[in-house]
């Protein structure tokens, strides 16, 4: 069984193998090999044309495994074959090698594509931000406590989540205490157990200095705050009750 025809690259080109243009006119290879090479001649005759554009000089083994020539096209190549055609033989090449290049254009675009859309809205910022650490997470090697906790770049106070709501972190921390996703535990806000295997929250330790009847002490304090995966869950959790960050109710007043 023979190779199915298609275009390809070469070197920067789409082209066709002029074997399979001969074969798609009904022609011998030879006798499209001379017309080529007339063309190449009279196209040389004119400084501001190169023949490059319209046919690459190639070579391919026979069954013998003896080297021959061969020229690869170019979509102004294959132009040049149809337009010296006549009839339907012209017009039944030219349909052919346009959906050729057509088909390697559209394979190479969806290639091309990137992996994924680019969010429209906040909401979708956050899925796509959430989506990506659940892959660091999911690929990135274990890493030691102090570059976990002290340097994760992808953790928020809950004052900077609240700022996207036009509120403060106590309104915050109030409406997340009211629907049990956490609770007070002295000075500091815990997360409730039935969330605390979700990845939502981390206790980031900061280190303190506090002046003493007995002297100067010295103590670690953890400090909860938000992955991106957990700002993800607080703009849901917000929206089920109408509360949509600033520049999403700008956007709505504009619409």
């Amino acid at each position: 069984m023979t190779n199915p025809i298609k275009a390809f690259n070469f070197e920067g080109k789409q082209v066709i193998d002029s074997r399979d243009v001969a074969e798609m006119i009904g022609k011998q290879h030879a006798h499209l090999m001379r017309d080529i090479k007339r063309y190449i001649n009279v196209l040389s005759t004119n400084p501001n044309l190169d023949s490059l554009n319209f046919f690459v000089e190639s070579s391919y083994k026979d069954s013998k495994g003896e080297e021959r020539p061969c020229y690869l096209l170019t979509k102004q190549g294959c132009e040049m074959v149809a337009n010296k055609l006549t009839g339907d033989k012209g017009i039944l090449f030219t349909a052919q090698y346009v959906s050729l290049f057509n088909q390697y254009e559209q394979e190479h675009q969806k290639l091309a594509k990137p992996q994924f859309e680019i969010p429209q809205t906040l909401g979708e910022a956050l899925q796509l931000a959430a989506d990506q650490q659940k892959l660091i997470e999911k690929n990135q090697p274990k890493v030691d406590y102090y570059d976990e906790q002290m340097r994760n770049p992808g953790l928020m106070t809950m004052t900077e989540i609240a700022k996207d709501f036009g509120m403060s972190a106590v309104t915050l921390n109030k409406i997340l205490a009211e629907k049990k996703v956490q609770f007070r535990q002295g000075k500091h806000w815990v997360i409730a157990q039935k969330y605390a295997g979700k990845g939502y929250a981390a206790y980031e330790p900061y280190a303190y200095k506090k002046q003493t009847s007995k002297g100067m002490e010295k103590g670690v304090h953890n400090n909860l705050k938000l992955t991106q995966k957990g700002r993800k869950f607080i703009y849901d959790l917000l929206a089920e009750d109408g509360i949509h960050p600033i520049i999403e109710n700008m956007s709505l007043l504009e619409d």
